[in-house]
């Protein structure tokens, strides 16, 4: 290394420990400006010739609430735009910078008319670069073929272009999460479409110092903790619609894990008639949907879309004429017609007396996000039995481990069976591409689980297979981003608790014997439920495979 680097070097170490120093005497938080993004849009909030003859900049804001860098907080000059901000209602909050720190802060001025202005918590895509991505074709390899292009640049893209062309391209392709992950020289960008993860670049470490900074801003996170994780959230701004984003970020051993999760409205525009479900499902649910009160139970791990099942019951029987009242943790959707409250256990507003307040309001449908304890499970049964009808999940792997796992989180057995009306379990199955997929005659294998799987159906399922039947396999085109698939739909199984399961419900069974009496009952599984998408070329035996296994 030239002996002039050394001495730069050391230099700006001392600077920076000077600094240090300062700030502990004036009790101001340091920050080192070279791991912190400028944002541009809170920098004309103090002129540059003021900045500059008073050495204080704001580099970031969030509505009222700005954050400045200062390098003497007892200059006259300082004081009086800092007194003057606070005339204007801002909150300031000084940070102690070094003076290489705050010129880098002023040599952003000259970028600033190249820029509109953002509002806080709202990231503005515009309509060029969403169009780059929506068309159909192409617009994945596109998508990353400019995030290759972004990631190569000598000089790194401001923050503003480069999340915007991120949130731009993950809308593009209807991408449900976005994951940017550290490692030790790259970050790697990865989105969730379908419900699958696909690699889509890496970016240098400086790029994604820039972006994280800038989703922190908008997601009203504290830009100075890097130890623990934060949870947050912000609007995409489109012409058509905005979009809601919650934001986790989590330590690692090479940096901050970001996650952005888009809560995409069409998720909600799914309707009980395009769920998926089989004549027979469908023809018990409709029933059970008009019946006055009971409670619903719909089964299944993370992401199985039980929700959204749930958020499209809702919407068939919402009306001006009942009261419906929902508890979630969190509201990620925001339905019409529909009261809907979000859980807050640091003002002891948590699932349990939530649901106590609701009772009090006269409803006549609840809706309860989650199941996850005695307390809940017991008001949500009363609230079942005392004329209300309820809907809501538990995490089991399928319908018939529903009762064993109330059970064991203490629920009486005789309140369970006159409570509960139906218990179904669901998973979500990519949709095969009909751009490209291929019809295939299937191995001897395959023929024979499908006829197994077939001729175990309840009589009240379709059985006619032709004896030369064909299935489809995914291929892969542009359309579907070279996946084979687009779109996803559920899987389901269902049964009633009858006379019968009533009955069998209070000797307290094993799950084995529940599956019996609901197979009896004409249960179809949702392994069976999803070879008959199969047949029909909806989806692919190997995307069946994927998600549930058979049995």
């Amino acid at each position: 290394m030239p002996k002039s680097d050394t001495l730069d070097e050391l230099r700006k170490k001392e600077e920076e420990d000077l600094a240090r120093v300062l700030a502990q005497k004036h009790d101001l938080v340091y920050l080192d400006l070279s791991r912190i993004t400028v944002d541009l849009d809170s920098l004309k909030i103090i002129p540059e010739a003021d900045a500059r003859a008073n050495s204080v900049a704001v580099f970031q804001s969030v509505g009222k609430k700005l954050q400045a860098a200062v390098t003497n907080p007892d200059r006259p000059g300082t004081k009086e735009i800092v007194d003057n901000l606070k005339r204007k209602k801002y909150e300031v909050q000084l940070f102690m910078v070094s003076p290489s720190g705050m010129e880098r802060v002023f040599s952003r001025y000259k970028e600033i008319p190249r820029f509109e202005e953002i509002k806080a918590g709202v990231v503005d895509v515009s309509a060029e670069k969403l169009s780059a991505f929506t068309q159909t074709a192409g617009s994945f390899a596109k998508f990353k073929e400019m995030l290759a292009i972004m990631a190569r640049e000598k000089e790194a893209r401001k923050a503003s272009d480069s999340l915007e062309l991120l949130l731009a391209g993950a809308l593009g392709v209807e991408a449900s999460d976005i994951h940017i992950e550290p490692a030790e020289k790259t970050a790697k960008i990865r989105l969730r479409i379908d419900g699958v993860l696909q690699d889509i670049a890496e970016i240098p470490t400086a790029l994604f110092q820039l972006i994280l900074s800038r989703i922190k801003l908008i997601s009203e996170l504290k830009l100075n903790v890097h130890d623990k994780p934060q949870d947050g959230r912000f609007t995409i701004k489109t012409v058509k619609e905005d979009i809601e984003v919650r934001t986790s970020v989590l330590p690692g051993p090479f940096g901050e894990s970001v996650v952005m999760r888009l809560l995409l409205p069409k998720t909600i525009s799914i309707t009980f008639e395009s769920l998926g479900m089989q004549p027979p499902v469908y023809k018990i649910m409709e029933a059970e949907l008009k019946k006055p009160n009971g409670m619903i139970l719909n089964t299944g791990p993370t992401g199985s879309g039980k929700t959204t099942t749930l958020y499209s019951f809702l919407k068939t029987i919402a009306s001006t004429e009942v009261k419906v009242i929902t508890i979630e943790d969190p509201i990620e959707y925001h339905l019409q017609n529909i009261t809907q409250t979000q859980i807050d256990p640091s003002k002891g507003y948590d699932f349990g007396n939530g649901l106590r307040s609701i009772l009090r309001q006269d409803p006549d449908i609840i809706l309860v996000g989650e199941i996850r304890d005695l307390e809940t499970a017991e008001i949500a049964m009363h609230a079942a039995l005392t004329g209300h009808l309820v809907f809501s999940t538990l995490h089991t792997n399928d319908a018939s481990g529903t009762i064993p796992r109330l059970i064991d989180l203490g629920v009486k057995t005789n309140i369970i069976s006159p409570a509960v009306n139906l218990v179904m379990a669901q998973r979500l199955v990519r949709v095969l591409c009909q751009a490209c997929k291929k019809e295939n005659q299937p191995t001897e294998e395959e023929k024979i689980i499908i006829l197994k799987e077939v001729a175990a159906l309840p009589p009240a399922y379709n059985k006619n297979v032709h004896k030369d039947f064909k299935i489809w396999k995914s291929a892969g085109c542009e359309a579907c981003n070279m996946t084979g698939y687009k779109g996803r739909i559920g899987i389901f199984e269902a049964f009633l608790i009858d006379d019968e399961m009533e009955r069998l419900i209070i000797k307290n069974p094993p799950q084995a014997d529940i599956e019996e009496a609901a197979k009896k009952q004409g249960m179809a599984k949702m392994y069976q439920d999803g070879i008959l998408k199969v047949l029909a070329g909806v989806t692919s035996l190997d995307e069946l495979n994927r998600v549930v296994s058979e049995e």
